[in-house]
């Protein structure tokens, strides 16, 4: 039977990774939930059965055939090469290891194939660098994007519960812990994950980053900013893509509507276009506000909304495991 582990399975991604595992087929398995010390011995539901937490190093006795990590860097760093090293696919939510030149960040709609049998450990990417790529891939390959500007709209689910909590309990009137510096409720602020010397976030640098990772081009000029907002359904991002060729609009909306995983929204006339309370729950990627910009040649406008917690993480994973089986690098599910 195939085992599979799910490494911070108590977290709000992990809760979600189970819910995609089991709606993905993925019932016939001997499962193996993980997470820290104070939650082993307690119980997780998956597939209608219970099962009790255990410890990283009980799960690596176990040897898993494939173990999805979604515990944070520094547990990323220190066990998914322990996991590995007994033959284990470690598919990481973290940032711990995306921009490793030997470690595939991988978007499997776009670059699967970077995955083989060596590839131990392979890296998830950013959450709004997941639904950008899914936009963006397929106009690329044909018009070649030069410049990226981006604005980011970013569900606190993308912080964790004690972000929403801090969110409801704001919107109840009630004293909150806080997950952020300030109110969130009624609020919004430029500020993503940590700022860095040249004043860009971390979550801005990652945009940056894995996007020229997994489009393989380093030529790519990018700047972006990230603003956490106060809603709970996905991401939503502002992109203003320059091309090097150019393009007419109807064939744009041809390749977004061709690209498996991609759903065009763009219907303004009766006010039809991605958000967030559209997306929620949902696995696919939505475009819309599809428009020429005036002010540049050769210059497009797109609106990219996407559930976080999904596609942008836990639906993603599950997709590279399904490769894993696919490809026969991990035994089959049946």
């Amino acid at each position: 039977m195939l085992k599979i582990s799910v490494v911070g399975v108590t977290g709000l991604v992990g809760s979600v990774m189970l819910k995609v595992l089991e709606e993905r087929g993925f019932t016939n398995i001997d499962f193996i939930p993980v997470a820290s010390a104070k939650s082993v011995g307690k119980e997780v539901e998956f597939c209608g059965k219970k099962y009790k937490i255990i410890s990283a190093e009980a799960a690596i006795a176990k040897k898993p055939d494939i173990a999805i990590f979604s515990a944070g860097a520094d547990v990323s760093l220190q066990l998914a090469p322990i996991f590995a090293e007994t033959g284990c696919f470690v598919i990481d939510n973290s940032s711990a290891w995306r921009m490793f030149q030997r470690i595939p960040l991988v978007v499997p709609e776009i670059n699967a194939d970077k995955i083989n049998d060596k590839t131990k450990i392979i890296a998830n990417p950013n959450c709004s660098t997941i639904q950008m790529v899914m936009a963006l891939a397929p106009l690329h390959k044909i018009y070649e994007i030069s410049r990226l500007v981006i604005s980011t709209y970013q569900s606190v689910t993308g912080t964790g519960i004690k972000a929403v909590q801090q969110l409801e309990n704001e919107s109840k009137g009630l004293e909150a812990i806080k997950a952020y510096p300030y109110q969130i409720h009624r609020n919004l602020f430029p500020h993503g994950g940590v700022f860095m010397p040249n004043k860009y976030t971390s979550e801005e640098q990652k945009l940056n980053k894995e996007t020229c990772k997994i489009l393989s081009d380093y030529s790519l000029r990018i700047t972006s900013t990230v603003v956490r907002v106060p809603v709970t359904g996905g991401h939503s991002m502002a992109i203003n893509v320059e091309f090097k060729n150019q393009f007419k609009i109807d064939n744009i909306i041809k390749l977004l509507e061709e690209m498996t995983g991609v759903i065009v929204m763009d219907d303004v006339e009766h006010n039809i276009y991605p958000m967030p309370l559209f997306s929620e729950g949902k696995d696919d990627v939505f475009v819309g506000r599809i428009r020429r910009d005036k002010s540049n040649p050769n210059t497009l406008n797109i609106w990219v909304v996407a559930d976080n917690l999904r596609k942008g993480a836990a639906t993603n994973a599950v997709q590279i495991a399904q490769y894993l089986i696919d490809k026969k690098l991990v035994k089959s599910l049946n």
